[in-house]
């Protein structure tokens, strides 16, 4: 298994960066090697995923601490070299100073060791969102499938309550191994360190005590929400054993691609299309913004492709506040318009006597008139009488 990058190399950040700088480095990197925009590429969902990890953890504070005192073996079980289910690297820690210190040895695990609650599971989905809807603070209503305290047994996962001692660990919830001086402790993974199993499991849920269930739950997004960015509902995730916490519920947006508008940040680009003569001579247009239209001067004389600005027609810019939480400013992008000049593809009469004057004026050489076709006739006739 390669051995993964530094988070701050990742990021492009310094160890010392704030969270400001690190979600700022995390918005641009987002965008750049978002799958959306780079369809079929491996190496840049690679990336993406990569940058998100990063971002996981070092704009977490408690995360954060332990990758900078134990790198990536302080975060990752597998990293530490005990296997799958093992303890990560913070409690082994625990574990061995409370051996030299000559103590029990008692795991900060969930659940490690005792009979006490456990905490339920953390939930991830993505929530997907149109770009008019985060022009403002919205609410949005979201399906979750977690798991549910049973209904059957009320969530104790027997029938009538009784356990019997798991035969695994004979009722001690954990393995202790033993190396030398060290003393490793590991929970038991029949019974999840309760030292007990239930005797008599319920039939609707297998003894599990929870079920699964699709639930509503209510989301603030803040205004100026961009893809990738994580909102976490703390206690809306999985239900815990009996008396336990609940785990968190996390979103992570993702902005649909717009019909008419391009995002850049907290600045929306369009195309408008014009007229040469409002191009020449200027004008004054109604464009699309994202809340409804507003009025734009085009300059006399303007250039196709010529990129026109109106200041606070963009998106608010999201900031993330001392704890880590995204909120929105009072400072909004603008909207980028680019000026298309569209040449006319058909022309009255009229229309192509005044083109043809401007270009005598201008000395510009134009193609001859073109005739219509009983002048084409009446020129194959005049050609014979003239050879008669």
């Amino acid at each position: 298994m390669p051995s993964k990058r530094d988070y701050y190399e990742v990021l492009g950040v310094e160890r010392s960066s704030s969270v400001e700088e690190i979600e700022k480095a995390y918005r641009r990197l987002a965008r750049q090697h978002h799958p959306d925009r780079n369809i079929g590429d491996d190496e840049a969902e690679h990336k993406f995923k990569e940058i998100t990890e990063a971002h996981e953890i070092l704009v977490h504070v408690e995360k954060r601490e332990r990758y900078d005192r134990y790198g990536h073996a302080g975060l990752d079980p597998q990293d530490t070299g005990f296997g799958p289910g093992g303890s990560n690297f913070s409690d082994v820690v625990s574990d061995l100073f409370s051996a030299f210190m000559g103590g029990g040895g008692q795991s900060r695990r969930r659940g490690g060791g005792g009979n006490g609650p456990r905490r339920g599971g953390d939930r991830r989905q993505i929530l997907d969102m149109q770009l008019h809807e985060v022009i403002s603070e919205v609410r949005k209503s979201v399906s979750v499938n977690r798991l549910e305290p049973c209904t059957e047994c009320s969530g104790k996962g027997t029938k009538n309550g009784k356990r019997m001692t798991c035969v695994q660990c004979q009722g001690r919830g954990e393995f202790i191994q033993r190396q030398g001086f060290f003393e490793l402790r590991q929970t038991c993974p029949r019974c999840q360190g309760e030292g007990t199993v239930i005797a008599d499991p319920c039939e609707k849920c297998k003894g599990s005590g929870n079920i699964e269930a699709t639930q509503t739950v209510e989301v603030r997004v803040p205004a100026g929400a961009d893809t990738g960015l994580r909102l976490v509902v703390p206690g809306e995730g999985d239900a815990g054993s009996p008396g336990g916490e609940r785990g968190d519920l996390e979103l992570v947006v993702r902005i649909a691609k717009h019909e008419d508008f391009e995002r850049d940040g907290i600045h929306i680009e369009s195309a408008i299309p014009v007229s040469f003569s409002q191009a020449a001579l200027g004008a004054t247009i109604e464009v699309p913004t994202l809340t409804g239209k507003t009025k734009l001067t085009v300059p006399r004389g303007a250039r196709s492709h010529t990129k026109l600005r109106i200041a606070g027609e963009g998106l608010p810019e999201l900031r993330v506040d001392r704890r880590g939480q995204p909120v929105s400013s009072s400072h909004r992008g603008e909207l980028r318009v680019l000026i298309v000049v569209e040449t006319p593809q058909t022309l009255t009469p009229r229309h192509e006597e005044l083109l043809r004057e401007m270009a005598a004026l201008d000395q510009h050489q134009v193609a001859e008139p073109r005739k219509s076709f009983l002048d084409r006739v009446k020129g194959w006739f005049g050609s014979r009488d003239e050879r008669k």
